[in-house]
């Protein structure tokens, strides 16, 4: 049971952070490009995000969508890292944890 509401509650993170970085809102590109990503890079996060909650919410792809999952997360903190960003850090570390714990629950 607990392991069932992690994977959905994965789910819910990576599609939510998807669909608010494909619509593209201004805020959030202007944070990539500061981070020096081009400023269609929210797009392909977006997709990157929503096709892993994809992945994760089918258990044959499950896997493969913690792996994916696990790749943007780390992305995402190196580059938060890097320029300094700390403030960025608290909500990325909910993502690690919630793939950390449903990677441990399986």
């Amino acid at each position: 049971m607990l392991h069932t509401v992690l994977i959905w509650l994965v789910v819910a993170a990576f599609f939510a952070a998807g669909v608010i970085n494909a619509i593209g809102a201004p805020a959030g590109k202007s944070n990539f490009v500061r981070w020096g990503y081009p400023s269609w890079w929210c797009y392909l996060t977006g997709g990157m995000e929503i096709l892993t909650a994809v992945l994760v919410a089918l258990p044959a792809g499950r896997a493969a969508g913690l792996i994916l999952g696990a790749v943007i997360v780390a992305a995402a903190v190196l580059t938060v890292v890097r320029r300094r960003e700390f403030s960025h850090l608290a909500p990325l570390g909910v993502f690690v944890a919630l793939l950390a714990l449903a990677e441990i629950s399986s």
